[in-house]
């Protein structure tokens, strides 16, 4: 059973749609395909299986700056060898536009405050002071392990 690819499919397919609307038997004939195999492909397309892999946000940004400089018969041939519906790509242009033309909003960094400033170095002096309350309990109580382990050791003999 031969394997056929995702783009020869998708070309067999785009010649069976406007505006070259060729018949099935005709594609059938030139490819070497059989009719239901194309008929197959011709249902998968349609029902939108294939298409929507390629029908992610890169490859509908690349297919609207591919055909951003095309006239309306060289967008009709680069869908049909693509296998995108002409309708598809104007939409997605239309909502490229939308995107572009919407408000440019630039990130504002706001600028610390004097108020933010002190109580940032409070914060800081409280930590500083709690980690060196941490870092005397931990001495304590390394102190009293030890003391612990010389006074026990001459018992235990």
């Amino acid at each position: 059973m031969a394997r056929y690819g995702q783009t020869f499919k998708n070309k067999a397919v785009a010649r069976l749609l406007p505006p070259e609307s060729a018949g099935l038997e005709l594609v059938a004939r030139e490819t070497g395909v059989g009719v239901g195999t194309i008929e197959r492909w011709q249902a998968e397309m349609v029902s939108g299986s294939t298409r929507k892999q390629a029908q992610s946000a890169p490859a509908r940004l690349d297919a609207v700056i591919a055909t951003a400089a095309m006239n309306e018969t060289a967008k009709n041939a680069w869908c049909r060898e693509h296998g995108v519906y002409a309708g598809d790509l104007a939409q997605w242009v239309a909502s490229a536009m939308s995107a572009l033309a919407g408000p440019t909003k630039t990130a504002v960094i706001p600028k610390p405050k004097a108020q933010d400033g002190r109580r940032i170095k409070e914060l800081e002096r409280d930590l500083l002071r709690k980690d060196r309350a941490l870092a005397e309990t931990l001495a304590l109580l390394v102190l009293s392990k030890k003391v612990g382990a010389i006074f026990n050791r001459g018992e235990d003999e």
